[in-house]
């Protein structure tokens, strides 16, 4: 994010100065916490960070073992160049963990900013590569650098992967699976 849209100045203007923040859409993405139960999230966190056992096929989810490499689909994998949580050169990591046909794309900025970029804006720039080395660097030596929003590159790997379109359902629900409220749902409303 720009400098002058960092935490420092929402947190100057909100608790030092009293005033309200501005409201921020890419702030607003923030909070949208996950919102688990305190032993789903220390089990999430111990198998899937301290231990890795996702990595490995060693993670075990209700008696089924989950291992990446079972995943043959076509997979499309971002990652975001300064992005602080999860590293881009560790997001593409899991294209030497997947068995099916890896198309890695390398956004510029964050993992906020990187990610939410609308192609109406112009804004930015990404990296393609039709290759998948093992090694990161590898990749990134050969890869086009293209200005705009990856959301396009995105949008044609799509198009290319979807079935015949059909036209969408007009009620929802049937004898077997009757609807159980209104869209958008408990989740959404709160």
């Amino acid at each position: 994010m720009r400098e002058n849209l960092r935490s420092g100045t929402y947190t100057v203007d909100k608790y030092l100065k009293g005033q309200k923040p501005r409201t921020l859409d890419m702030l607003f993405w923030n909070n949208d916490s996950t919102n688990l139960p305190g032993p789903m999230y220390c089990w999430y966190l111990r198998h899937t960070y301290l231990q890795n056992d996702l990595k490995s096929g060693q993670l075990e989810c209700c008696g089924v073992r989950l291992d990446l490499r079972n995943i043959k689909a076509p997979t499309y994998l971002l990652g975001t160049q300064d992005d602080h949580i999860v590293p881009w050169r560790s997001a593409y990591s899991t294209s030497n963990l997947v068995s099916g046909r890896v198309r890695f794309v390398l956004g510029a900025s964050g993992h906020i900013a990187g990610v939410i970029n609308p192609p109406a804006q112009n804004k930015r720039h990404y990296w393609t590569n039709e290759q998948t080395p093992v090694d990161p660097d590898t990749w990134m030596d050969s890869a086009e650098k293209k200005p705009g929003s990856w959301w396009n590159d995105w949008f044609a790997w799509l198009t290319h992967h979807a079935g015949e379109q059909r036209p969408a359902v007009e009620q929802s629900g049937n004898g077997e699976y009757r609807v159980l409220e209104p869209a958008p749902g408990r989740y959404v409303r709160g």
